[in-house]
């Protein structure tokens, strides 16, 4: 895979207390295409950011209908992913790529 398409599938990194609380055992959380599988989100972190990853747990979380000032719209569709990382690597999600 090349470059451009690893930055495709990972969109962000998630920054939040409970990503933080699980940094402390090596995971680390991503926003990620709806259409990536797990290979393809390991392949682009390990080429990424350089390190090892062990495993990759996803979840797709729906998007809410909301109104505003009386007009329905619809949130969009994410996918998250955990990222777990091989004993003594870590990633700094607060530099960027």
């Amino acid at each position: 895979m090349t470059d451009v398409k690893h930055y495709d599938i990972i969109l962000s990194p998630v920054i939040t207390e409970k990503a933080t609380m699980a940094s402390e055992q090596n995971k680390v959380f991503f926003k990620v295409a709806l259409s990536a599988t797990k290979p393809e989100i390991k392949a682009a972190v390990e080429a990424l950011f350089n390190v090892k990853v062990e495993k990759v747990n996803t979840a797709v979380t729906k998007g809410k209908v909301k109104r505003f000032r009386g007009i329905i719209g619809r949130r969009s569709d994410v996918k998250k992913a955990m990222v777990t990382l091989a004993e003594g690597q870590s990633i700094d999600v607060t530099t960027g790529v």
